[in-house]
């Protein structure tokens, strides 16, 4: 078993006004190199449709020591990295062109049962699995804590565009609503360094969205609910730094 490895240079349109990388660029290269190596290792989307399987996204925890600039050449490893009951740990880590890590992230997947909407057991379905015993970043994943109250709020509608393969609002969005949620002029000066999402429910075309945030100094969380029958669909913790 080998790293998945691949190189990607950062365009100009997949970048900010302040020439760093968009974070929902970042989430979409990590979606990329993980369905890649899942692909590779004969148990990506294509193996899942055909057993009546699908990889769901449950955490990400992302670390960023500095976001890629726009014309910068990046390297981006991957690996399952931990075999749970019904899903697996898949880490990440970005090196600039000097090598450099300057990005580490680890996720978190549930093998559902599509049919059934349901987890099923990951070596029952995948008796081949086999992870690499290293972590990007040594985290559990655990409960993250609750709003203590609301700052902000902003509503959002899901877009035609915002819906992927599986038929509802792709992993990338959910931090992008968190992240236009925040104060501008807090943007402008800060950017983020460590950003946790923990997905909860899905999201599907035409319905209206509330993203609610609870600021505290150089800490914000974030909830996002449906609209329709309150239900939370993510909950998103972002720590931030002077730019």
């Amino acid at each position: 078993m080998q790293k998945f490895s691949r190189e990607y240079y950062i365009r100009s349109y997949e970048c900010d006004k302040d020439s760093d990388l968009r974070i929902i660029t970042l989430m979409n290269i990590l979606q990329d190199a993980a369905d890649s190596n899942a692909t590779e290792l004969g148990v990506g989307f294509d193996f899942c449709m055909k057993n009546g399987l699908a990889w769901m996204g449950a955490n990400y925890r992302i670390i960023i020591d500095r976001l890629p600039k726009m014309h910068e050449k990046i390297r981006v490893e991957s690996w399952p990295s931990e075999q749970k009951r019904v899903g697996a740990i898949r880490d990440f880590i970005i090196y600039d062109e000097n090598e450099e890590a300057i990005i580490r992230a680890t996720s978190q997947w549930i093998l559902i049962n599509i049919e059934k909407k349901r987890p099923v057991a990951l070596k029952e379905n995948i008796p081949f699995y086999s992870p690499i015993n290293e972590r990007a970043i040594n985290y559990d994943f655990e409960k993250m804590e609750e709003l203590q109250k609301i700052d902000c709020e902003r509503k959002f509608l899901v877009r035609y565009d915002d819906i992927d393969l599986n038929k509802h609002v792709n992993n990338s969005v959910y931090p992008l609503w968190a992240f236009e949620a925040i104060d501008y002029d807090f943007r402008e000066n800060y950017s983020p360094k460590d950003i946790e999402i923990t997905f909860k429910k899905e999201c599907k075309l035409g319905e209206k969205i509330m993203v609610h945030t609870d600021a505290n100094d150089l800490k914000t969380l974030h909830s996002i609910t449906a609209m329709n029958d309150g239900r939370e669909l993510a909950r998103i913790r972002i720590e931030w730094k002077l730019r």
